[in-house]
């Protein structure tokens, strides 16, 4: 009981200056917000072994506990993604600031001139898990974006996420800025997100991200509106026109190039009157890659060393090296299989017919539809956004990758000369 107070307490003292600091976010300029993000992608690269050091206790932690070799993959900070962090500031930094901009003006009869004007939504509060990268996508995408932020990550990288933080809190203190602009919640205790998923007053939006436990229970028991995708059951569907090279290059990078991660493809659809010339081919990649297949009775004939599929894998994220595979017989089989199992995230086509594209891209009603690209581009870095703070399979406020727009909200701006209303 004591031990709760204290986070409590604690919790109730940093949602009181995240919400003033959000404040001081709101009126940093474009300059300002450009330099502070630019210092904090120096101080990752110049911080880096100061980020693998906590890193590792976090990962000797997750072995201990046995965690997966995908999880493992997700927790993993090296080199390479330190830089690539700090790219993905930099070219955050660089974006247009998304505030202040005048989406639109129009002037009434009686001379009033009104104008929508977008500004910042307030305090963000992300739940996330695993991947300590999330840290800076999302503290960089809320400066940018003139929102302050509460950052709650999973225990298993508890370590990596403080570090990160502590390196952005370094930079804005040089601009002395306080370092609630970035809140971290210090305890791991799980009901600590309860008690922030009741703090209406305090917080105006709640992103989760992680798996699809994660996100129901956040949704189902926050009192802040939520932003969310449950799953990530992502499709490739090779009809019978595609070019079965390509196909295959796209298939292969989409399941295995990372496993783990919500936009790899869970379930691969293929023309029946392609299936004996494809499937093979990526096949043979697929099992020396180490990820087994899953299929039906029409994949087992030419795949006989795959799995038999049940009902229930076409409905799987695996986010693992496993692959549901289907042969079906036309493109509106192949989309009637992702209306039902399908989580509207990703779902792409490779085909070389532009009548069977645009069918595909018509009707598939996905956050994300790709023709003749891997679902794996589903990624606010690759949109050009910089980065994403989460992939939305919501309608309303935001969908798909969520850049910096997703972080706005807008007000009306009325201009008048005297004017009273009669």
């Amino acid at each position: 009981m004591a031990k709760s107070y204290r986070w409590k307490k604690q919790l109730k003292k940093t949602l009181g200056q995240v919400r003033c600091a959000s404040f001081l976010t709101a009126r940093l300029t474009s300059q300002q917000k450009k330099k502070i993000l630019q210092d904090v992608s120096r101080q990752l690269i110049c911080s880096e072994k100061k980020i693998i050091r906590e890193n590792q206790r976090d990962l000797r932690t997750a072995k201990q506990e046995g965690l997966s070799s995908a999880m493992l993959d997700r927790l993993t900070l090296t080199p390479k993604r330190i830089r690539e962090m700090a790219e993905g500031v930099r070219a955050v930094a660089s974006l247009p600031d998304p505030i202040g901009r005048v989406v639109k003006r129009w002037k009434r009869p009686n001379g009033l001139v009104i104008s929508r004007v977008t500004v910042p939504i307030g305090v963000i509060l992300i739940i996330f898990e695993s991947r300590p990268n999330v840290t800076a996508e999302c503290a960089s995408l809320c400066l940018k974006s003139g929102n302050a932020v509460i950052l709650r990550g999973g225990r298993e990288a508890f370590y990596s996420n403080r570090v990160l933080v502590s390196i952005f809190d370094e930079v804005l203190r040089r601009y002395r800025l306080t370092g609630s602009c970035i809140g971290f919640v210090q305890t791991t205790d799980r009901q600590a997100v309860d008690f922030l998923l009741h703090q209406d007053k305090e917080i105006q939006l709640v992103i989760p991200r992680g798996g699809e436990q994660l996100i129901r229970k956040v949704a189902e028991t926050s009192r802040i509106p939520v932003v969310k995708h449950y799953q990530g059951i992502c499709h490739v569907y090779v009809d019978q026109k595609a070019d079965s090279k390509k196909a295959v290059n796209i298939a292969f990078n989409a399941k295995m190039q990372r496993p783990g991660v919500c936009n790899a493809m869970e379930t691969l659809l293929v023309h029946r009157k392609i299936a004996s010339r494809f499937l093979p081919e990526l096949g043979r990649k697929l099992r020396e890659g180490g990820c087994e297949v899953r299929g039906d009775a029409a994949v087992k004939k030419i795949l006989p060393w795959a799995q038999k599929a049940t009902p229930e894998d076409y409905g799987c994220e695996f986010l693992d090296k496993v692959l549901a595979v289907r042969v079906v017989s036309d493109i509106d089989e192949a989309m009637a299989h992702i209306q039902k199992y399908g989580s509207g995230h990703t779902d792409a086509i490779v085909t070389q017919d532009s009548k069977a594209a645009k069918i595909f891209r018509d009707r598939v009603d996905s956050s994300s539809v790709m023709v003749n690209a891997s679902t794996r581009f589903s990624d606010g870095f690759q949109y050009g956004f910089g980065a994403e703070i989460g992939i939305s399979t919501d309608k309303i406020h935001a969908r798909g990758p969520m850049g910096l727009e997703g972080l706005t909200s807008y007000k009306y701006v009325v201009e008048g000369n005297g004017q009273v209303r009669t």
